[in-house]
C-alpha cells in the first residue's frame, strides 16, 4: 500500500487488526486500513509535527508524542484524547507502550527519557544521563530493559527491573508516596544505565532490541548500521553494517527471518542478512527521503515512512508454488516438493529440491507446472533476473530421499504446453523457446506482443501471453493469434477442468471467460484477490485478503465467509475447501454453497432445483431478496419473506395482487392501501380498487371509479355521502357523474352562487327553477352562452365486475404455488374426493367474467353435471343409471393433476414480466470506480461520492451542465406510435455491431483526450491574442471535463495528468493578470507582485515571453529597475525576435546604470515560492501550505477547508486518492 501525505515521522502497527497509525509532520496522526488502504480516521489535537506513535497491544489506545512538548492518549473507538502528559521540556521523539504494564516510555530533545504510569497519570521515572538530543527509546519485549539512542553518539542501555519490583510488587503504591528526597539526591535506583555502547562517529538515530535473541541494531549519522550482542555483563559490537550514503534513520530486526531493515535519508530501505553480514535487497525512491519504520510484531509486513507518505510492504512473496492435478496437490516447501492426497489427507515429501536465493531477497520458487503424462515438473523464481528449473520425477521416488538433478535456464516464465515440451519466455530476447524434456530448444518463435511478459497455459499447444493492459491466445504451431481480450495486469490463470472457462486474476479484479476468451464478466474487488479454483458446478470459488467469496459465470459475485488469515485455494469439492497457508501447511475450510448453488440453478433455469433448495434449506436474507429483484424473479423472493411490508412490495412488483391484498391488511396503512389501488387499476381489479379507495377515504377517486364502471347506485351513495360530509365540491361532482340537473342547481343556489344556478337551470330548460332564481337575481341577470351544451355523462350499457384481462399459461413458480395450495388442501381433507374441489384455491365469483367469454358458451363439462345429476334421479328408479364407483386415487395424485389443470386454465389473468436490470443498472453492476460512468447511467449521488474521495469534489453546481450532457448522451429516444412515448435505448461504448450478443459494460461518453487537446489549442490562442477573461473560462472548463473522461492506455494517463499541470499553470497566472487589472491605481505595489508572479508560472515560451516584457514594463515605469533587471535578462535568455531585442537590451542597460528599487514589494526571485491563487500572495519554499488535491495547487493554511478557485468544486485540504481516468490505475 502506498499513501500520499505530509512527511511521515511516526509509524504504528496494529497487533491485530489491518491497520496502522502514521503521525505526520504536519501535526495530523492518520489510521489506516492497509488491506482496504483507506483512511479510516484522522487526529488532530497536537500543535506542530508527531514523531512518535505507537499502539496498546491489547486496549483501543495509542499513545503520541509532538513537537509540543505534550504526550497524548488516545481512545480510537471513542475518536477522542482522553489526556495528555506533560513533563517534557523540549521535543518528543517516540513515544512506546509497554508490553504488559501500564508504562509508557517517551524519549526528548531535553536530553531525559521518562516513564509514565498512563493508569494514573503520573511520571514514575526519569532517566538521564545523555547530553544530546535523545532520539529513541524503547522497551525490551520481554525483559525489564530499555534501550536508547541519543545524538551524544551512544547507544544506552537501562535495568527497569527496580522499577518494576517499586511498582508493581506488593505495597508498592504505597512506596510511590514516599518522599522524593533520595531521588532527588542520588539520581535514584529504579532506572540505571546497565551499559554505555559507543562505536558511532556521529550521532545514533535509533536503537532497537531483538525480539528474542540478546542483541541490538542501531543506526546513525555516520551511515553505519551496527550491531551489538549483550550479556549480563558487558555489551559489544559484533559488526558495522556498511553501504547507505546519507544519515540512517531507522534500523529494526524483522520479526520472522534473520534480516535487519534500515532507511535512510539516501533515499533507500536496505534489507540485511543477519548471518552474512551483508545487504540483499534494496528499494529506493526517486525524490522522498525515508524517516521511520516499523515492523509487523505477527506477519510478514513492514512499513517505512517518508517525505510524501508512507509504504507498507512485504520482504518476499508469500505464496507457495503450487500445482494440482486430478487428486494430488503438488507444493513446494521448505527444500522440498511434496504432494499431498486430498481424498486420504496424507501428506509426503516427493523429492528434495535446490534452495534458490538468499534470505529476504524474494528468490524463492514462484510458480510450478506439472506434467503427469512424463511426471515432470517446472519451477519458476527470480534467480538471475529470472530462470527455470526441470525435474523428472522418478516413479519410485515416495520418501523424500532422492533429489534428482535439475535441468536449468533463463526465461521469466516457462510452463508446460504438450507431453514432452514446454515453452519458455526469454524477455531479453523477446522470444518464445519450445524445449523438449532434454532441454533442448525445438523451436523459437516471437510472442504475440512485443511487451508481452509471462505466458500461462491454455491448452495443448496454446498459450495465454500476458502484455501490458491485454492477454492473448496465441496457438504455438500456427504462431497465429486467436482472441485477444483487454484486462488489467493479469497475475495468476485458472482454468476449470475440462478447460472450458478461465479465470484471469489480476490485484483487484476477476475476468471469467470462455476458452476462447469471448464472453468476459468482470468481478472488481476493493481488497486484494489471492487465489481462486473452479468447484464442480462450474463456480469459481475465490480468496480475498480475508473472505472466501464465489463467482458465477455471469459475473455476480457474492461473500461465502471470512477467513483470519490469507489461504490460497488449492481445490473446492463437496462443499470443502482445500487451501494451503503462508507457512505451506494444508486447510481444510467448511464452506456453505446453498446460497451460490440457488443463483446458478436461476441462472440455468433449473427451477425443479430452485425449488428443492427453496423448500429444504435456510436461505433468507436482504441479498438473497435483492438479488432475485435484481434479476427479474420476484415471485421466487415471496418464498423467503417474512416481512409483510418486502412481501407487500414484491408481490406488487411481480402483479400478485392477492398476495398484496393480503399483505396491505396486515399493514393497514394509507400508502399501502394507495399503492395497492394503483396497481389494482393497473390490472383491472375493480373490486380491491374501490376497497383500497374506501380505506384510504378517497371520496373524489371513488366516485371517478363508479362513473367509468357505470355504478350509478354507488354514485348516488357518495352524493348523499358528500352532503353528509358537507363537502360542496364533492357533492357538485357526484351530481355531474350523476346527469341530475336539479341537484346541480340546488348546490349552486345553496353556495350562494346564482348566477351561474340560473345559468345552469336556463340551459337544461327548468322553468320553473330559472324564474325562481331571474326573480332573486332581478337585473342582474347573466348572459346566457350561444353555443350552450348539455353536461350529461353517457349512460352505461353493460357492466362488468372486472375488466377483461387476457388469459395465458401459469408461469411455473405461479404453478408451483397451485400445486402447494392444492397439497395443503388435499393434506387437510379426510378423502380424495374433496381434493378437486380444494385445488383451484379460486371461488367461483372470482372467475366470472375473468376472460372474454364465459364457460357458459363452451359445450365442455356440461355432461358430466347432467350426468351427476341423473345419478341422483335415476338412484330412485328402476334402473341403476350409470355405474359411478369412487375410483381409490390418492389426494396427493389428484392434487397435481388439479395444480396441472390450473396452469394450463384459460382462466388466469396475464401476469406483465417483471423488468429485468436496466442497462445503467448493468453499467454500474461492475461497481467502477470510474465516476463518469455513474454519471452516464444517471447516478449522479455515486458519480459525486466517487469524485468526493478521489479529488475532494464539495460543489457540483459548476459540474451539473457536464452531467446532463453526459447522461444525456449515453442515451437515444426512439419515437413510437403517436400518443406513446419514445423508448428510451441505452448507447454503449463497446458495442459491436458485428456481434451476435452485446451485453451493456460501460455507456457512451462525449469527452475525451483529444477533445481536450483541441480545446488547449483554442485556449492557448486566446492566452496569445490577450483574451485573458475568455482563456480563464477556457481552463476552467477543461478543468472540469478532465474528471468526465475516460482514456484507455497509461501513456495517456500521463498526458491527462499534464494537462491538469498545464490548467493548474495557466489558471493561477491569468488570475493573477485578471486581479492586477482590478486593482485601484493606488495599490501599486501589489500590482507590481502580481506582474512578477505572472512571470513565475509555467508558461509556454511564447506566453511567459509576452508575460515577461508586460511585468518589465511595469517595473520600469514604476522604477523599480533593480528587480527589472532580472526581467530583461530572463527575456533575453528566450531568444525574442531583433526588435524585441533591442528594445529589451535598452532597458536593460537604464536599468543597470541605477539598479535600485522605489517601491518595496514582497518578492524575492531567487526564493523558489508558489502562488495562492486565493489571497494573490507568494508561499515561500519552507513556509505551511495545504493542497487543492485535484490540481496540486498550493494556497495559505487558513484557506483550507475552502472550495479551489480552480475550478470552483474542490475543498481546499481534502483527503483525496487522486484523479482516476483509467481502469490501468486499478492495478
Amino acid at each position: 500500500m502506498l499513501t500520499k501525505s505530509n512527511r511521515v515521522k511516526g509509524l504504528s502497527f496494529h497487533p491485530k487488526r489491518p491497520w496502522i497509525l502514521a503521525s505526520l509532520h504536519s501535526g495530523v496522526i492518520q489510521l489506516w486500513d492497509y488491506r482496504m488502504g483507506t483512511l479510516i480516521d484522522r487526529f488532530d489535537e497536537h500543535d506542530g509535527p508527531v514523531r512518535g506513535v505507537h499502539f496498546h497491544r491489547a486496549q483501543p489506545l495509542f499513545v503520541s508524542g509532538g513537537d509540543d512538548y505534550k504526550i497524548k492518549v488516545w481512545n480510537y473507538k471513542l475518536r477522542r484524547c482522553l489526556f495528555t502528559l506533560l513533563g517534557h521540556l523540549d521535543y518528543i521523539r517516540t513515544v512506546q507502550f509497554h508490553q504488559e504494564y501500564p508504562w509508557v516510555v517517551s524519549a526528548s530533545d531535553d536530553q531525559t527519557i521518562r516513564i509514565w504510569n498512563w493508569q494514573s497519570r503520573t511520571c514514575i521515572s526519569v532517566l538521564t544521563g545523555h547530553n544530546h538530543y535523545v532520539m529513541c527509546a524503547c522497551f525490551h519485549p520481554k525483559e525489564d530493559l530499555v534501550v536508547s539512542s541519543s545524538l551524544d553518539q551512544t547507544v544506552r542501555v537501562w535495568d527497569i527491573g527496580g522499577l518494576r519490583k517499586k511498582t508493581v510488587a506488593p505495597g508498592g503504591d504505597d512506596l510511590l508516596r514516599l518522599p522524593q528526597m533520595n531521588n532527588d539526591m542520588f539520581g535514584g535506583g529504579d532506572a540505571v544505565v546497565k551499559y554505555v555502547l559507543e562505536g558511532h562517529d556521529r550521532g545514533v538515530n535509533w536503537a532497537s532490541f531483538h525480539p528474542s535473541l540478546p542483541l541490538i541494531v542501531s543506526g546513525a549519522d555516520d551511515r553505519q548500521v551496527k550491531l551489538w550482542r549483550y550479556n549480563e555483563s558487558k555489551a559489544w559490537e559484533v559488526d558495522t553494517l556498511r553501504g547507505h550514503t546519507n544519515n540512517v534513520s531507522c534500523a529494526l530486526f524483522h520479526a520472522k527471518q534473520d534480516l535487519i531493515v534500515s532507511n535512510s535519508e539516501d533515499k533507500s530501505v536496505r534489507v540485511w542478512d543477519m548471518s552474512k553480514r551483508q545487504g540483499v535487497q534494496t528499494f529506493r525512491r526517486e525524490h522522498d527521503r525515508f524517516w521511520i519504520m516499523a515492523a509487523h510484531p505477527e506477519i510478514n509486513l513492514l512499513a517505512a515512512g517518508h517525505d510524501g507518505g508512507m509504504i507498507v510492504f512485504k520482504l518476499e512473496r508469500e505464496r507457495p508454488a503450487f500445482s494440482t492435478h486430478q487428486n494430488t496437490l503438488y507444493y513446494i516447501k521448505d527444500r522440498y516438493l511434496r504432494t499431498y492426497d486430498f481424498a486420504s489427507q496424507k501428506d509426503n515429501p516427493l523429492i528434495a529440491i535446490r534452495r534458490a536465493g538468499a534470505a529476504g531477497a524474494n528468490q524463492g520458487p514462484k510458480t510450478l507446472s506439472y506434467n503427469p503424462a512424463e511426471n515432470a515438473l517446472l519451477v519458476t523464481s527470480d534467480v538471475d533476473g529470472g530462470s527455470y528449473e526441470l525435474y523428472i520425477v522418478p516413479k519410485e521416488a515416495a520418501r523424500g530421499d532422492t533429489a534428482p538433478e535439475a535441468k536449468r535456464g533463463l526465461g521469466s516464465s516457462a510452463v508446460f504446453i504438450a507431453r514432452n515440451r514446454f515453452a519458455v519466455l526469454d524477455r531479453a530476447a523477446n522470444t518464445l523457446q519450445i524445449r523438449n524434456l532434454q532441454n533442448e530448444i525445438t523451436k523459437k518463435c516471437a510472442p504475440p506482443c512485443a511487451t508481452t511478459d509471462a505466458i500461462f497455459y491454455a491448452g495443448t499447444g496454446m498459450l495465454l501471453c500476458r502484455s501490458e493492459d491485454k492477454m492473448t491466445l496465441f496457438d504455438v504451431q500456427q504462431r497465429s493469434v486467436l482472441a485477444e481480450l483487454s484486462t488489467p495486469f493479469v497475475k495468476y490463470v485458472v482454468w476449470n477442468n475440462d478447460m472450458t472457462m478461465v479465470a484471469l486474476l489480476c490485484k483487484h479484479a476477476i475476468i471469467i471467460a470462455d476458452k476462447k476468451l469471448g464472453g468476459a464478466q468482470t468481478v472488481h474487488e476493493t481488497i486484494r484477490v489471492k487465489s481462486a479454483a473452479w468447484d464442480d458446478n462450474g463456480v469459481l470459488v475465490y480468496t480475498t485478503l480475508n473472505h472466501v467469496k464465489y463467482c458465477l459465470p455471469n459475473g455476480d459475485s457474492g461473500i461465502i465467509r471470512t477467513l483470519d488469515v490469507p489461504v490460497y485455494i488449492t481445490k473446492v469439492s463437496n462443499q470443502v475447501l482445500f487451501a494451503l497457508d503462508r507457512e505451506g501447511k494444508n486447510r481444510q475450510i467448511q464452506v456453505e454453497s446453498t446460497e451460490y448453488m440457488f443463483k446458478l440453478a436461476l441462472l440455468q433455469r433449473k427451477y425443479d432445483a430452485v425449488i428443492a433448495m427453496i423448500k429444504g434449506s435456510a436461505l433468507t436474507g436482504q441479498a438473497i431478496i435483492h438479488y432475485l429483484q435484481q434479476k427479474g424473479y420476484p415471485e421466487v423472493a415471496l418464498h423467503f419473506v417474512k416481512d409483510e411490508r418486502t412481501r407487500f412490495n414484491l408481490a406488487v412488483q411481480c402483479g400478485n395482487i392477492e398476495v398484496a391484498l393480503q399483505s396491505a391488511q396486515e399493514l393497514d396503512d394509507k400508502d399501502t392501501w394507495y399503492r395497492l389501488g394503483v396497481e389494482a387499476l393497473r390490472q383491472g381489479n375493480h373490486q380491491i380498487v374501490e376497497f383500497s379507495y374506501q380505506k384510504t377515504k378517497s371520496y373524489d377517486r371513488l366516485s371517478f371509479l363508479y362513473l367509468i364502471t357505470g355504478n350509478m347506485e354507488k354514485l348516488k351513495k357518495m352524493l348523499k355521502l358528500a352532503e353528509i360530509r358537507q363537502d360542496v365540491m364533492g357533492r357538485f361532482h357526484n351530481a355531474m357523474y350523476l346527469g341530475d340537473v336539479k341537484e346541480q342547481v340546488r348546490i349552486l343556489e345553496e353556495s350562494g352562487q346564482l348566477p351561474l344556478a340560473y345559468v345552469a337551470a336556463t340551459t337544461h330548460g327548468l322553468q320553473e327553477d330559472t324564474d325562481r332564481l331571474a326573480q332573486a337575481l332581478g337585473d342582474d341577470l347573466p348572459e346566457l352562452p350561444s353555443a350552450a351544451q348539455l353536461m350529461l355523462p353517457p349512460a352505461p350499457i353493460l357492466k362488468e365486475d372486472n375488466w377483461p384481462l387476457l388469459t395465458v399459461t401459469k408461469g411455473f413458480f405461479e404453478l408451483l404455488a397451485a400445486k402447494g395450495r392444492a397439497e395443503a388442501a388435499a393434506s387437510k381433507s379426510s378423502g380424495g374426493a374433496a381434493a378437486p374441489a380444494m385445488v383451484g384455491g379460486l371461488e367461483e365469483g372470482a372467475l366470472d367474467g375473468a376472460g372474454w367469454g364465459g364457460d357458459d358458451d363452451l359445450d365442455l363439462g356440461g355432461g358430466a353435471e347432467a350426468g351427476a345429476g341423473g345419478d341422483e334421479e335415476g338412484a330412485e328408479g328402476d334402473e341403476g343409471g350409470w355405474d359411478m364407483e369412487d375410483l381409490e386415487i390418492s389426494p396427493e395424485v389428484m392434487a397435481e393433476a388439479a395444480a396441472s389443470a390450473a396452469g394450463t386454465a384459460s382462466t388466469g389473468p396475464f401476469v406483465v414480466p417483471a423488468p429485468g436490470p436496466s442497462a445503467s443498472a448493468k453499467w454500474l453492476e461492475r461497481r467502477t470506480q470510474l465516476a463518469v460512468d455513474h454519471v452516464a447511467a444517471g447516478s449522479f449521488q455515486s458519480a459525486m461520492s466517487l469524485l468526493f474521495r478521489q479529488l475532494g469534489a464539495a460543489a457540483f453546481e459548476p459540474l451539473r451542465p457536464y452531467f446532463m450532457d453526459l447522461y444525456t448522451a449515453s442515451h437515444a429516444a426512439l419515437p413510437g406510435l403517436p400518443g406513446v412515448p419514445a423508448m428510451l435505448s441505452h448507447l454503449d461504448r463497446s458495442h459491436n455491431p458485428d456481434a451476435s450478443t452485446s451485453p451493456p459494460t460501460a455507456p457512451t461518453l462525449i469527452y475525451s483526450l483529444k477533445m481536450l487537446e483541441e480545446m488547449l489549442k483554442a485556449s492557448y490562442k486566446l492566452v496569445t491574442e490577450g483574451k485573458f477573461t475568455e482563456a480563464l473560462k477556457s481552463f476552467t472548463r477543461m478543468l472540469h471535463i478532465i474528471p468526465l473522461t475516460v482514456v484507455d492506455s497509461r501513456k495517456e494517463v500521463d498526458d491527462v495528468k499534464e494537462l491538469v499541470c498545464i490548467c493548474k499553470e495557466y489558471h493561477i497566472a491569468l488570475r493573477c493578470e485578471l486581479r492586477r487589472k482590478e486593482l485601484k491605481e493606488d495599490d501599486v505595489a501589489h500590482g507590481m507582485e502580481l506582474a512578477a508572479f505572472f512571470t513565475h508560472c509555467n508558461l509556454q515560451p511564447v506566453h511567459l515571453a509576452l508575460s515577461l516584457r508586460s511585468a518589465m514594463t511595469v517595473f520600469f515605469k514604476h522604477s523599480n529597475k533593480a528587480t527589472c533587471t532580472s526581467f530583461c535578462k530572463r527575456l533575453l535568455e528566450l531568444n525574442p525576435g531583433p526588435k524585441i531585442a533591442e528594445q529589451v537590451r535598452g532597458v536593460l542597460a537604464t536599468c543597470e546604470k541605477s539598479p535600485t528599487d522605489a517601491i518595496k514589494i514582497n518578492y524575492d526571485p531567487r526564493n523558489p515560492f508558489d502562488i495562492c491563487s486565493v489571497t494573490f500572495s507568494a508561499i515561500y519554499k519552507g513556509s505551511k501550505y495545504v493542497e487543492d488535491p485535484y490540481t496540486g495547487a498550493r494556497f495559505q493554511p487558513q484557506c483550507e477547508g475552502q472550495i479551489s478557485p480552480l475550478g470552483d468544486f474542490v475543498k481546499i485540504g481534502a483527503d483525496a486518492s487522486g484523479l482516476l481516468v483509467s481502469q490501468t490505475q486499478i492495478r
